[in-house]
């Protein structure tokens, strides 16, 4: 190992492979970063994925920000729903890729190694004629291995161009769900434009609500202050009018003290009236009267 790599390296390399829709494995880590051992790639890969899950996990949003996180989310949502199918994709594909690449491998391998046994069993087979007769038919069988291994490499030959046309299909699907994902996106900012002017509308309204009711306080203040006046001059009235009443009230006493002492004096002259009278009336009869006085 050329230099010591760190845990943050294999991660990043990791999410590096993955945004280049490849799986991250030992050796493609080691390419990626030109360096490292086996060992310990693996251990730190291992973290990696353990906290894969931790980091796909979508954070709450706040309520306070709704129209803008719902177009996040729906993003998010969609992108790992790609991602993970993908994934799934790339990974079937590459052990399918990899098993095969191993048994192609694996056949050229032995069909090497046959071809040198044949050669070898040629030149046993120049030597002697019995030889030459187990070499025909050790040949002759070798052949016939032959045949099964080319049977087998045109096999996996299939096998590969039908991984190329499911790898085809599933490219295919990935775009069907890319344009669903921007048709969701559109519909996404066009909800979120309706909601904003709504908002918009509602925060109008409000403000032409709060005016009106700020008018009505003015005009309730200016009534207010309209009637604490009239009440002001309703009591100054009213207090200069309980003056004059007892003012009125203290000379009407008065005056009643006064009549009523007339009173007594005019039923005292009332008492002695009636003997006066009596009075008078007996001097009349004693006096004589004249003549003149009778005629007329």
């Amino acid at each position: 190992m050329a230099r010591g790599i760190t845990e943050s390296d294999v991660h990043t390399a990791a999410d590096e492979l993955v945004a280049n829709g490849e799986r991250p494995t030992v050796e493609r880590i080691r390419a990626h970063l030109g360096t490292g051992s086996p060992n310990t790639v693996t251990r730190w890969l291992e973290t990696w994925w353990k906290n894969l899950g931790l980091r796909l996990q979508p954070k709450r949003p706040d309520l306070k920000d709704a129209p803008t996180v719902l177009a996040e989310l729906a993003g998010q949502w969609w992108a790992l729903a790609l991602e993970h199918a993908r994934e799934s994709i790339l990974e079937e594909l590459t052990d399918a890729r990899q098993t095969l690449a191993a048994e192609y491998d694996e056949l050229r391998v032995q069909q090497q190694t046959f071809a040198e046994e044949a050669s070898e069993l040629h030149a046993k087979a120049t030597a002697s004629a019995q030889s030459e007769r187990l070499a025909l038919t050790q040949v002759a069988e070798l052949r016939q291995l032959v045949d099964q291994l080319q049977s087998q490499i045109t096999e996996v030959a299939q096998q590969r161009a039908s991984g190329d046309k499911r790898l085809e299909q599933v490219e295919s699907a990935r775009r069907i769900l890319e344009a669903r994902l921007q048709e969701l996106q559109e519909l996404a900012r066009s909800e979120r434009g309706s909601l904003m002017e709504h908002a918009r509308s509602v925060e109008n309204r409000a403000a032409r609500e709060i005016d009106q009711a700020r008018q009505q306080i003015k005009e309730l203040q200016a009534k207010l202050a309209s009637a604490e006046k009239l009440r002001t001059t309703t009591e100054q009235s009213l207090t200069s009018a309980l003056n004059a009443a007892q003012k009125a009230a203290t000379e009407a006493a008065t005056e009643m003290d006064r009549q009523r002492s007339r009173s007594q004096v005019l039923e005292e002259q009332l008492t002695k009236i009636p003997a006066a009278i009596e009075a008078a009336l007996r001097g009349k009869r004693k006096l004589p009267v004249p003549r003149k006085a009778k005629a007329k």
